[in-house]
Protein backbone atom coordinates (compact mmCIF):
# COMPACT_ATOMS: atom_id res chain seq x y z
CA UNK A 1 0.00 0.00 0.00
CA UNK A 2 1.33 3.43 -0.89
CA UNK A 3 -0.27 5.35 1.92
CA UNK A 4 0.15 3.23 5.04
CA UNK A 5 3.82 2.51 5.65
CA UNK A 6 5.29 5.32 3.55
CA UNK A 7 3.25 8.13 5.08
CA UNK A 8 3.83 6.98 8.64
CA UNK A 9 7.51 6.36 8.02
CA UNK A 10 8.79 9.85 8.86
CA UNK A 11 7.96 13.43 9.69
CA UNK A 12 8.97 14.53 6.21
CA UNK A 13 5.96 12.67 4.77
CA UNK A 14 3.45 13.83 7.37
CA UNK A 15 1.96 16.42 5.04
CA UNK A 16 1.10 13.87 2.35
CA UNK A 17 -2.51 12.85 1.76
CA UNK A 18 -3.61 9.62 3.36
CA UNK A 19 -5.84 8.32 0.57
CA UNK A 20 -5.97 8.18 -3.21
CA UNK A 21 -9.11 10.32 -3.01
CA UNK A 22 -6.89 13.08 -1.59
CA UNK A 23 -4.35 12.50 -4.33
CA UNK A 24 -6.99 12.99 -6.99
CA UNK A 25 -8.47 16.12 -5.47
CA UNK A 26 -5.04 17.77 -5.12
CA UNK A 27 -3.37 16.67 -8.35
CA UNK A 28 -5.97 15.74 -10.98
CA UNK A 29 -5.76 19.22 -12.51
CA UNK A 30 -2.04 18.75 -13.10
CA UNK A 31 -2.67 15.88 -15.48
CA UNK A 32 -3.11 16.34 -19.25
CA UNK A 33 -6.68 17.29 -20.18
CA UNK A 34 -7.27 14.02 -22.02
CA UNK A 35 -6.23 11.96 -18.99
CA UNK A 36 -8.51 14.01 -16.75
CA UNK A 37 -11.54 13.48 -18.99
CA UNK A 38 -10.94 9.75 -19.45
CA UNK A 39 -10.47 9.24 -15.72
CA UNK A 40 -13.60 11.18 -14.74
CA UNK A 41 -15.97 10.51 -17.63
CA UNK A 42 -14.76 7.42 -19.51
CA UNK A 43 -16.98 5.01 -17.57
CA UNK A 44 -19.94 7.31 -18.24
CA UNK A 45 -19.37 6.79 -21.97
CA UNK A 46 -19.11 3.02 -21.44
CA UNK A 47 -22.44 3.07 -19.60
CA UNK A 48 -23.97 5.25 -22.32
CA UNK A 49 -22.87 2.74 -24.96
CA UNK A 50 -24.57 0.02 -22.90
CA UNK A 51 -27.82 1.99 -23.12
CA UNK A 52 -27.44 2.23 -26.88
CA UNK A 53 -26.78 -1.52 -27.08
CA UNK A 54 -29.93 -2.15 -25.08
CA UNK A 55 -32.03 0.04 -27.35
CA UNK A 56 -30.61 -1.55 -30.50
CA UNK A 57 -31.28 -5.06 -29.19
CA UNK A 58 -34.73 -3.96 -28.05
CA UNK A 59 -35.57 -2.78 -31.55
CA UNK A 60 -34.31 -6.02 -33.11
CA UNK A 61 -36.31 -8.22 -30.73
CA UNK A 62 -39.46 -6.14 -31.31
CA UNK A 63 -39.18 -6.73 -35.04
CA UNK A 64 -38.46 -10.42 -34.58
CA UNK A 65 -41.50 -10.86 -32.32
CA UNK A 66 -43.74 -8.48 -34.31
CA UNK A 67 -44.28 -6.25 -31.28
CA UNK A 68 -45.49 -2.73 -32.00
CA UNK A 69 -47.15 -1.83 -28.70
CA UNK A 70 -45.69 -0.03 -25.66
CA UNK A 71 -42.76 1.38 -27.60
CA UNK A 72 -41.76 4.08 -25.10
CA UNK A 73 -42.53 2.28 -21.84
CA UNK A 74 -40.55 -0.79 -22.90
CA UNK A 75 -37.63 1.22 -24.31
CA UNK A 76 -37.14 3.23 -21.12
CA UNK A 77 -35.86 0.36 -18.93
CA UNK A 78 -33.72 -0.87 -21.82
CA UNK A 79 -31.88 2.45 -21.74
CA UNK A 80 -31.80 3.01 -17.97
CA UNK A 81 -30.99 -0.44 -16.54
CA UNK A 82 -27.90 -1.16 -18.71
CA UNK A 83 -26.59 2.33 -17.96
CA UNK A 84 -26.97 1.95 -14.19
CA UNK A 85 -25.59 -1.60 -14.08
CA UNK A 86 -22.52 -0.84 -16.23
CA UNK A 87 -21.75 2.37 -14.36
CA UNK A 88 -22.12 0.62 -10.99
CA UNK A 89 -20.00 -2.38 -12.05
CA UNK A 90 -17.16 -0.21 -13.26
CA UNK A 91 -17.27 1.94 -10.14
CA UNK A 92 -17.29 -1.13 -7.88
CA UNK A 93 -14.62 -3.18 -9.68
CA UNK A 94 -12.27 -0.63 -11.25
CA UNK A 95 -12.72 3.03 -10.23
CA UNK A 96 -13.50 2.37 -6.58
CA UNK A 97 -10.64 -0.07 -5.95
CA UNK A 98 -8.20 2.27 -7.72
CA UNK A 99 -9.29 5.25 -5.65
CA UNK A 100 -9.07 3.28 -2.42
CA UNK A 101 -5.65 1.88 -3.42
CA UNK A 102 -6.99 -1.67 -3.41
CA UNK A 103 -6.24 -2.31 -7.10
CA UNK A 104 -2.52 -2.01 -7.83
CA UNK A 105 -2.35 -4.49 -10.72
CA UNK A 106 -2.45 -3.04 -14.22
CA UNK A 107 -3.35 -6.35 -15.86
CA UNK A 108 -6.19 -6.81 -13.37
CA UNK A 109 -7.58 -3.35 -14.15
CA UNK A 110 -7.45 -4.06 -17.89
CA UNK A 111 -9.10 -7.48 -17.49
CA UNK A 112 -11.86 -6.10 -15.30
CA UNK A 113 -12.51 -3.28 -17.73
CA UNK A 114 -12.73 -5.71 -20.66
CA UNK A 115 -15.13 -8.04 -18.83
CA UNK A 116 -17.34 -5.17 -17.69
CA UNK A 117 -17.46 -3.84 -21.24
CA UNK A 118 -18.28 -7.25 -22.70
CA UNK A 119 -20.71 -8.59 -20.10
CA UNK A 120 -22.17 -5.53 -18.38
CA UNK A 121 -22.04 -3.20 -21.36
CA UNK A 122 -22.81 -5.71 -24.11
CA UNK A 123 -24.29 -9.09 -23.28
CA UNK A 124 -26.49 -7.91 -20.41
CA UNK A 125 -28.41 -5.19 -22.31
CA UNK A 126 -28.79 -7.45 -25.35
CA UNK A 127 -30.12 -10.42 -23.39
CA UNK A 128 -32.27 -8.19 -21.18
CA UNK A 129 -34.24 -7.19 -24.25
CA UNK A 130 -35.42 -10.77 -24.77
CA UNK A 131 -37.65 -11.24 -21.68
CA UNK A 132 -38.92 -7.67 -22.00
CA UNK A 133 -40.16 -8.26 -25.52
CA UNK A 134 -41.29 -11.82 -24.93
CA UNK A 135 -43.52 -10.48 -22.19
CA UNK A 136 -45.02 -7.98 -24.63
CA UNK A 137 -45.43 -10.66 -27.30
CA UNK A 138 -47.35 -12.86 -24.85
CA UNK A 139 -49.46 -9.97 -23.60
CA UNK A 140 -50.47 -8.71 -27.05
CA UNK A 141 -50.43 -12.10 -28.86
CA UNK A 142 -48.07 -10.88 -31.57
CA UNK A 143 -46.18 -14.18 -31.97
CA UNK A 144 -47.28 -17.79 -31.38
CA UNK A 145 -45.68 -19.06 -28.20
CA UNK A 146 -44.16 -22.56 -28.03
CA UNK A 147 -45.27 -25.38 -25.80
CA UNK A 148 -43.64 -25.62 -22.39
CA UNK A 149 -41.08 -28.19 -23.46
CA UNK A 150 -39.81 -26.01 -26.31
CA UNK A 151 -39.44 -22.67 -24.49
CA UNK A 152 -35.65 -22.79 -24.16
CA UNK A 153 -35.20 -23.74 -27.81
CA UNK A 154 -37.58 -20.94 -28.77
CA UNK A 155 -35.50 -18.42 -26.81
CA UNK A 156 -32.29 -19.64 -28.44
CA UNK A 157 -33.73 -19.53 -31.95
CA UNK A 158 -34.82 -15.94 -31.44
CA UNK A 159 -31.63 -14.80 -29.74
CA UNK A 160 -29.08 -16.40 -32.08
CA UNK A 161 -29.58 -14.14 -35.14
CA UNK A 162 -29.78 -11.03 -32.97
CA UNK A 163 -26.55 -11.90 -31.18
CA UNK A 164 -24.91 -12.29 -34.59
CA UNK A 165 -26.16 -8.85 -35.64
CA UNK A 166 -24.84 -7.26 -32.46
CA UNK A 167 -21.38 -8.86 -32.48
CA UNK A 168 -19.85 -5.53 -33.43
CA UNK A 169 -21.39 -3.98 -30.32
CA UNK A 170 -19.83 -6.66 -28.12
CA UNK A 171 -16.41 -6.18 -29.71
CA UNK A 172 -16.54 -2.39 -29.37
CA UNK A 173 -17.63 -2.54 -25.73
CA UNK A 174 -14.94 -5.08 -24.87
CA UNK A 175 -12.23 -2.98 -26.53
CA UNK A 176 -13.50 0.22 -24.95
CA UNK A 177 -13.56 -1.40 -21.51
CA UNK A 178 -10.02 -2.64 -22.07
CA UNK A 179 -8.90 0.86 -23.07
CA UNK A 180 -10.57 2.42 -20.03
CA UNK A 181 -9.02 -0.06 -17.63
CA UNK A 182 -5.57 0.62 -19.06
CA UNK A 183 -5.94 4.42 -19.09
CA UNK A 184 -7.48 4.59 -15.61
CA UNK A 185 -4.64 2.57 -14.12
CA UNK A 186 -2.12 4.69 -16.00
CA UNK A 187 -3.73 7.86 -14.61
CA UNK A 188 -3.75 6.40 -11.12
CA UNK A 189 -0.02 5.70 -11.43
CA UNK A 190 0.64 9.27 -12.54
CA UNK A 191 -1.30 10.62 -9.58
CA UNK A 192 0.77 8.50 -7.20
CA UNK A 193 3.97 9.81 -8.80
CA UNK A 194 2.76 13.40 -8.57
CA UNK A 195 1.91 13.14 -4.89
CA UNK A 196 4.88 11.00 -3.88
CA UNK A 197 7.75 12.26 -6.08
CA UNK A 198 10.28 10.46 -3.90
CA UNK A 199 8.66 7.15 -4.96
CA UNK A 200 8.97 7.86 -8.66
CA UNK A 201 9.82 10.49 -11.19
CA UNK A 202 7.79 13.69 -11.29
CA UNK A 203 5.26 13.72 -14.12
CA UNK A 204 6.61 15.66 -17.04
CA UNK A 205 4.77 18.80 -18.08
Amino acid sequence: MHQGSEIKGGAGHAHKPTSVFDLMSQNINRLPAFDQKIFMYGHVCLAGNASIAGLVAHSLFRRSLNVSQAAFTSALPMAVLPYISTYALYAALVSGPLLSDDLQCGACAVTRGALIGLVGGGLYPILLALPVNLGLAVRYYTTPMPEKGNVLRFWMDISRPILKKTRAVLVVQCLFGTFLGHKNFDTYTKLIQLSFPSDGEELED
